[in-house]
């Protein structure tokens, strides 16, 4: 088993390097992982997260009901810095992640150290910037450490990739743009 898959079974919290910032995450089905999360940001459970994974395959639940049309959309733009407001009709992601949505936000990450992580895991996992609310991200190792290095079990080392801001984020539903990236 490898330190990253031990601390995410164990209910740690890991900053990682992504597409364009440094981010948090945990295993999405560990209420107090997720719940660590959203204190080390002071991030309300309400807002919801983003869940990243490293294919199609480890979110199969959620597309299960979509239509061609839909699933063809997201082929298009996964993997990649594509975040999708997908319908959960069987609430097969908790309710600590969804927020007050009947969605959920899920990304298929290119980012090679993103994709390591969830292949480690073996199920994709929370992806939220490295920052408190309200404050810029963090877009480098060093700064994690200083910032949060004593708040988070592991910093996994790595370089971001080349987007400069993060993941745009659309309804799938309505093609609507809920953060411009």
């Amino acid at each position: 088993m490898s330190k990253v898959q031990a601390v995410i079974e164990q209910g740690g919290v890991i900053a990682y390097p992504t597409e364009a910032v440094w981010g948090l995450g945990c295993d999405p089905w560990n209420r107090e992982a997720v719940y660590q999360v959203l204190d080390i940001k002071h991030r309300p459970v309400e807002k919801g997260l983003i869940l990243v994974a490293s294919s199609q395959q480890q979110i199969a639940p959620l597309l299960s009901g979509l239509t061609e049309t839909q699933l063809e959309t997201l082929s298009a733009s996964w993997p990649g810095p594509y975040t999708w407001l997908l319908p959960d009709p069987d609430k097969w992601t908790p309710d600590w992640v969804r927020g007050k949505f009947d969605t959920v936000a899920v990304r298929i990450s290119a980012h090679p150290v993103v994709k390591m992580l969830c292949e480690q895991a073996g199920h994709p996992l929370v992806s939220t910037s490295a920052n408190r609310a309200g404050e810029p991200p963090l877009m480098t190792e060093q700064q994690v450490q200083e910032q949060m290095g004593n708040q988070v079990s592991l910093i996994v080392s790595g370089e971001t990739g080349p987007q400069a801001e993060p993941s745009e984020i659309r309804d799938l539903q309505t093609g609507q743009v809920i953060r411009a990236g």
